[in-house]
């Protein structure tokens, strides 16, 4: 079960001095609730998925991946939207074995990494929301600037997290939208807090449908006496 108290606990760690590696590992495990732990190190792809040592990509390794990227990487593999549809908001990741993760958001992206803990990531790529091109151009996150909890809408989040490969322009749509700017990791470790408040919300909000279903039920069986 996620914790407030422990979720807070990892932030102050990672603030003071965890690498990223130990900040996809600490914060994914809160947010997975321990999924990645369960992978063997040695874990091999299997036909179907179905427990975390299946969610590898299945992808074959890929040294160009971002040639004809959208064609090759049309779904995100975590829940199936499409990437050309959400080109402002995905994100693809190119593992050091040169196997790819292409999603359409930092959301999925973050569920990889934690996944995908013992494979290193060769390149981190992100849309320009900046940019004016129809399909917007992939950036590499170390040098993006993220705009976080703005106005803008987010995907597969209530927290928007928008990367910008300028600055300025980032400064810019914070003056017009709110927010706060941030490096990859900070927008990484959002990432990793919000999956752990909006599965506890979703928890939540079951166990009251469950209870007043409960309570419906045994009214109706009243009414029958």
């Amino acid at each position: 079960m996620v914790q407030v108290k422990e979720t807070e606990n990892l932030s102050g760690e990672l603030q003071a001095g965890f690498s990223r590696r130990q900040a996809i590992k600490a914060m994914g495990i809160a947010a997975l609730a321990g999924a990645a732990l369960l992978r063997p190190a040695s874990a091999r792809a299997m036909d179907t998925d179905g427990t975390p040592m299946q969610f590898m990509p299945k992808t074959k390794p890929d040294v160009n991946p971002l040639e004809n990227e959208l064609a090759k990487y049309a779904k995100c593999p975590y829940c199936g939207m499409d990437r050309k549809q959400w080109h402002h908001s995905r994100h693809l990741i190119h593992y050091d074995d040169d196997l790819v993760d292409a999603t359409c958001s930092l959301r999925c992206a973050a569920i990889s990494l934690s996944l995908n803990i013992d494979r290193g990531p060769r390149a981190i790529y992100a849309a320009d929301f900046g940019s004016q091109a129809e399909v917007k151009p992939l950036v590499e996150v170390d040098k993006a600037t993220y705009l976080i909890g703005s106005d803008l809408p987010g995907t597969m989040s209530r927290n928007s997290k928008m990367a910008f490969a300028s600055k300025e322009a980032a400064q810019a749509a914070r003056v017009e939208h709110g927010g706060k700017l941030g490096d990859f990791d900070q927008a990484l470790l959002q990432a990793y807090q919000d999956q752990a408040e909006d599965t506890v919300m979703i928890r939540q909000r079951r166990a009251q449908r469950r209870k007043m279903m409960e309570q419906n039920g045994h009214g109706h069986g009243h009414g029958h006496n």
